[in-house]
């Protein structure tokens, strides 16, 4: 793997059992990531994105070929390492927050480091600061039911970062929010790419995210169609 590649996706398969054969998720898929991308993985509904995210996530496995992250073979890692893979390495951002009803806005963004036992001075400053990045001080000790669904996204985002992670895997974060939110989560997760060098990859199908991207890959029906450096086409037109 390249010094600066964090990702390398060689020939990669992924089938699912479906009554008495299989369904191709993902057809041979050769894809390569590096430090810093901000990245979508397009395509309409169906076309293999969520499963991608996932494999990418350790989440799942491949069927066939592989996927190594962060130095790290996903086929060839135990529950366990891949738990560790997740929770030190990689942040969330899902389209249903998934925020912890009971519990509070710092308590939420502070529970991925409870999971890695970081020290108690340590994790105050770690999730005061994410929740400056969000904008969302005033709001430090509501709970979930008392923001709106921007602010939500935004928990989850500081949630995500708080670690900050090398990756942050984002699978259609807009699509519970209104053009106005979608524009502010947006620009939030790229000045936190700007600043940390975080490398973002979305999945989605929403022209709002599209606009933000340096680069879009396009599946149709799980395989890559198109794979677009946006920076290069501006400069080429």
């Amino acid at each position: 793997m390249e010094k600066s590649s964090i990702i390398e996706i060689n020939n990669l398969i992924k089938r699912f059992p479906v009554g008495g054969g299989f369904f191709t998720a993902l057809d041979d898929i050769n894809l390569s990531f590096s430090k810093g991308e901000f990245t979508g993985i397009v395509g309409p509904s169906g076309s293999g994105k969520t499963t991608l995210l996932n494999i990418l996530g350790s989440l799942d496995v491949p069927t066939e070929g592989e996927a190594t992250v962060l130095d790290k073979k996903i086929s060839t890692l135990s529950h366990k390492q891949a738990a560790q893979l997740r929770n030190g390495h990689i942040g969330f951002i899902f389209q249903t927050y998934n925020l912890l009803p009971v519990y509070t806005v710092y308590e939420n963004v502070e529970f991925p480091l409870l999971l890695l036992k970081m020290p108690a001075r340590e994790r105050e400053k770690a999730v005061q600061e994410a929740i400056e990045w969000v904008g969302l001080t005033d709001k430090i000790k509501s709970k979930p039911a008392q923001l709106s669904g921007g602010e939500s996204q935004r928990v989850a985002i500081a949630r995500a970062m708080v670690k900050k992670p090398e990756l942050v895997l984002a699978d259609e974060p807009t699509a519970n929010l209104d053009s106005e939110n979608s524009h502010h989560i947006l620009r939030t997760m790229e000045k936190l790419n700007n600043d940390l060098n975080t490398t973002f990859i979305f999945a989605t199908h929403d022209e709002k995210v599209m606009s933000y991207l340096k680069r879009i890959i396009r599946l149709e029906d799980g395989q890559v169609v198109k794979d677009d450096w946006m920076e290069l086409k501006e400069a080429a037109s």
